[in-house]
């Protein structure tokens, strides 16, 4: 597996919202560090994970490929998606530390852009270890 593989099988999975699609990117035992403070380890604790994607609608990803090396790669990826529900809008605003967004009762929920680097490193052919660094904002309406 290259990173250019790897992006394009993380697109896909993200996209469409696919958490077997997402696994199958990854060893059994391989890890994502959605956080530099949080990981997931095995396929069970990436499909969960995962899950959360679930909870999006008109998920956009583009990414660009900065460095291949041999056995990994660092990407750039920008994901938009509708918030489709308030239970993920609650994860997000918890996880930003502010209240960016004062919604009113019946306030559409936001349509959101991530902005993150990708670093994986690859080991017989799928994912050993992946780290994401990310931001989230809301968009305008």
């Amino acid at each position: 597996m290259t990173i250019d593989d790897f992006m394009r099988g993380y697109k896909a999975a993200w996209e469409r919202r696919d958490e077997r699609a997402f696994c199958a990117l990854f060893h059994p035992d391989g890890v994502y560090r959605n956080t530099p403070f949080a990981e997931q380890r095995g396929h069970e604790q990436l499909a969960a994970y995962w899950q959360r994607v679930k909870l999006q609608e008109d998920v956009r990803v583009d990414y660009e490929v900065l460095a291949r090396l041999e056995h990994g790669g660092i990407a750039h990826w920008h994901t938009t998606y509708q918030v489709a529900s308030e239970e993920l809008f609650r994860v997000w605003a918890a996880s930003t530390g502010t209240n960016l967004v004062a919604r009113k009762p019946g306030d559409p929920l936001p349509r959101m852009a991530l902005d993150g680097v990708l670093q994986a490193t690859f080991e017989r052919g799928l994912c050993r270890e992946a780290r994401i660094w990310w931001h989230s904002m809301p968009l305008p309406a």
